[in-house]
C-alpha cells in the first residue's frame, strides 16, 4: 500500500513529466517566443538532448518508486524526499543550467501585432502625399538692384586660460607637486591547466570537460561531484563520456589542484 510519502513523490514525478513534455514542445520556438511563453525565472534555455535525458531519468525513477511500493518499502520515498530537500538547500549553488517548471495553465498567449492605420478617403494605399509647394520669394522694397547690407560679425572674446596646479605653482615660484601614481589592478591567478586550455581559440568537448573539472576542483568540489555537475552544463558530452575523460586525466587534474 502506498504511503503518503509515496503519493507525494509520485505526484511530483508526474508534475515533472508534464513539464518536460511542454519543454519538448517549446523546442520549436525561437528564443524571443520561448522567453514570452511563460514567466520563467532566470535560467539558460535547456537543449533538446538534456530534455530527453531528464525525461528518461524521470521515467526510470518513477518505475523504481512503483517497484518499491509493491515490495512494501516505506523508507525509499522518504529518503528521496530528504535528498531532494538537501540538494535544494545545500548542494545546488550558483547553478543556472536547470529546467524550470512549465505548466500548461500558466502559458502566456502571444499578443497580436498592431494593425496598420487605414488610409483616408480619396487616397489609395500606394499613393504618396503630395510635396508641399515652395514659398515664392518676396520682392525687396527697393527693387532688384538694391544692395544687401553685409552682416556684422561680433568679435569672439578670448577665453581666459584655466589655472592649473602647475601654472599656479610656477607663478608662486614653488615646484609643482607630482600627481600620485595610479595603482595597477591586480589580476587574479588562474589555474595552470585551465589557463593553458583557455588560451586556445576553440575548445573541443574533451578540453572543455578538463577545464570545467579543473575550475570546479579549485572551487572546492569533490571528485565524485564533478561528472554529474559537468554533464548538466550546456553543450557538454553525456555523463558516461564525461566520466571516461575525467578518469583519463585524473592524475593531471590532481597534480594541478595540489599545485594551486
Amino acid at each position: 500500500m502506498a504511503t503518503p510519502a509515496d503519493q507525494r513523490l509520485l505526484e511530483l514525478l508526474d508534475l515533472w513529466l508534464r513539464s518536460l513534455e511542454l519543454h519538448l514542445e517549446y523546442t520549436s520556438l525561437d528564443d524571443a517566443s520561448y522567453a514570452k511563453i511563460q514567466a520563467w525565472p532566470p535560467h539558460q534555455r535547456p537543449g533538446r538532448w538534456i530534455l530527453d535525458l531528464a525525461r528518461q531519468k524521470t521515467l526510470a525513477l518513477r518505475t523504481q518508486v512503483e517497484e518499491r511500493i509493491k515490495m512494501g518499502d516505506a523508507k525509499f520515498a522518504e529518503a528521496l524526499e530528504t535528498m531532494v530537500f538537501l540538494a535544494n538547500l545545500v548542494g545546488l549553488q550558483h547553478i543556472e543550467r536547470f529546467i524550470p517548471l512549465a505548466q500548461a495553465e500558466r502559458e502566456i498567449a502571444p499578443t497580436p501585432a498592431p494593425a496598420e492605420p487605414a488610409a483616408p478617403a480619396g487616397m489609395s494605399s500606394t499613393s504618396t502625399p503630395a510635396a508641399p509647394a515652395k514659398a515664392e520669394p518676396t520682392a525687396s522694397p527697393s527693387g532688384a538692384t538694391a544692395t544687401r547690407e553685409m552682416p556684422q560679425f561680433v568679435a569672439e572674446r578670448p577665453k581666459p586660460a584655466r589655472a592649473t596646479a602647475r601654472t599656479a605653482a610656477k607663478a608662486a615660484g614653488k615646484p609643482a607637486a607630482m600627481p600620485a601614481p595610479v595603482a595597477k589592478p591586480t589580476v587574479p591567478a588562474t589555474p595552470v591547466l585551465a589557463q593553458s586550455i583557455a588560451t586556445k581559440p576553440e575548445l573541443s568537448p574533451r578540453e572543455q570537460v578538463i577545464a570545467d573539472a579543473d575550475r570546479l576542483l579549485q572551487w572546492g568540489r569533490k571528485w565524485y561531484e564533478l561528472a554529474e555537475l559537468i554533464a548538466r552544463m550546456a553543450d557538454r558530452p553525456p555523463l558516461p563520456e564525461v566520466r571516461r575523460i575525467l578518469k583519463e586525466h585524473k592524475a593531471a587534474l590532481d597534480k594541478n589542484a595540489g599545485a594551486t
